[in-house]
């Protein structure tokens, strides 16, 4: 959500009339990595995100469509972009674009265990909201991309990097293996805490879905606890915290035995996909040389730090 693509107000003018909107304020949103994101300010008061979406294609964008309209009729805080002449996703600035409306609220910095237990529901009721929701998506981050990932990567890595990669690999698969009951389905797979929103101690939004694919839900819970339940700057997993979750989250679906037994490994291997996504992303903004006040540069080491505490607790 760092701004990629400039616009002029002009240009998005013109693209908001046609869902009937008159904006007379575009405002760069300087958070997230990916899509580049403004809020726009329209004459009624109202306010709207515009998204437009550097690497996914229009179809690829348009899959995340029913899937909120889906999570909105299961109660759960998402915008629905609006839509005409049938579609959510247009084009401008010759890439895929869309508006939703604003969500209100603030990003959580340091969270509580009401935030905690709040988010763990929600992504549980998530999880059984998509169960059955026929959808396979060309744009697929799931393990199998993040392992080949790694294995670009690691070609180029330091040695103590590669290392560490290497073991954490292999400690995961034979985990896998010894513990194959883990379930699949639709899971959001970016669910920290600057893609939620709370007001007033309430969950008022989820945000950024462009991660959705089909994987394992530990994975997804994996995310979520390193996250919500590390009390950053420091790495250390709020143990406290992770037990609100864990509870939170089975009392609408129970976790297998295998799910349980293989947690502390997953908690490493999602400190490890977001590592090597910041080192890919850091990589990309070097080569087309993206800087600036708006280009958000995420530091890997701080996930490289989180995945060495992690791993560590699994070798113990």
């Amino acid at each position: 959500m760092s701004v990629y693509t400039t616009l002029s107000l002009a240009q998005v003018q013109l693209f908001a009339a046609a869902y009937g909107l008159k904006v007379i304020e575009l405002i760069p949103i300087q958070a997230g990595i990916q899509n580049t994101n403004y809020f726009l300010q329209c004459a009624d008061q109202r306010q709207y995100v515009l998204t437009v979406f550097e690497e996914m294609t229009a179809a690829q964008a348009g899959e995340i469509v029913p899937v909120l309209d889906q999570l909105a009729q299961h109660g759960l805080p998402v915008a629905g972009p609006l839509k005409y002449a049938g579609q959510a996703i247009h084009t401008l600035a010759d890439k895929p674009a869309q508006i939703a409306p604003r969500l209100y609220g603030s990003h959580p910095e340091q969270t509580t265990l009401a935030q905690v237990q709040a988010v763990a529901r929600a992504q549980a009721q998530l999880h059984v909201a998509l169960k059955d929701l026929p959808l396979q998506r060309e744009f697929n981050r799931n393990h199998q991309y993040w392992k080949q990932i790694a294995l670009d990567l690691k070609v180029s890595m330091q040695p103590a990097d590669r290392a560490l990669l290497t073991q954490l690999m292999d400690v995961f698969e034979v985990k896998k293996q010894q513990h194959p009951d883990r379930p699949q389905g639709l899971i959001h797979s970016d669910l920290f805490r600057d893609n939620t929103l709370f007001q007033e101690g309430r969950l008022s939004g989820i945000l950024d879905f462009y991660e959705l694919n089909r994987d394992e839900y530990l994975f997804d819970i994996a995310i979520s606890i390193n996250d919500f339940c590390t009390n950053f700057p420091a790495v250390t997993l709020d143990l406290e915290k992770r037990d609100a979750f864990l509870t939170a989250y089975q009392a609408i679906r129970r976790l297998t035995v295998d799910e349980s037994a293989c947690l502390d490994v997953y908690l490493a291997v999602a400190a490890c996909r977001f590592w090597l996504m910041r080192l890919g992303v850091a990589l990309k903004n070097k080569m087309h040389a993206r800087t600036g006040d708006d280009i958000l540069h995420k530091n890997p080491l701080e996930m490289r730090n989180m995945l060495m505490e992690r791993l560590n607790s699994v070798l113990a």
